[in-house]
């Protein structure tokens, strides 16, 4: 092999690497609160891959979290640093902004159930300073 496609291969290994893996999401359900106009309960499953972490965010909800597995690092701003295994739980008002989201492992996934009672319509996740 010459020594200009070894160079190749090892380029293309190393940006396979460094490429940012993106959390998945996914929908479970919506449901209308006919009790409180204008309201929605909307549930997610979100998987962090390892090493992953969120930008700063908030929900603009009642945001309500469950660990499934792995082990997550979750903060809001004024709030303390927690890490959360399976079974644990975590809880963000409407005005939080969410500081800290991330896997708490750099080699293994994380994953949990988000459920959030939100303006009807209104996105999850905005984006915050």
């Amino acid at each position: 092999m010459t020594f200009t496609k070894i160079v190749l291969a090892l380029v293309c290994l190393m940006s396979t690497t460094l490429v940012a893996q993106e959390a998945k999401v996914a929908p479970l359900m919506s449901q209308d609160l006919a009790e409180c106009p204008g309201k929605e309960g909307v549930m997610i499953t979100v998987e962090y891959p390892p090493g992953h972490s969120d930008e700063i965010h908030r929900h603009n909800a009642y945001a309500f979290v469950y660990v499934l597995e792995g082990s997550v690092v979750m903060q809001v701003r004024g709030g303390e640093e927690v890490t959360l295994t399976p079974g644990q739980t975590f809880y963000e008002g409407p005005d939080d902004v969410h500081v800290l989201g991330r896997n708490a492992s750099k080699t293994k996934p994380a994953k949990f159930v988000a459920f959030f009672v939100k303006n009807k319509g209104a996105a999850i996740t905005v984006p915050a300073k």
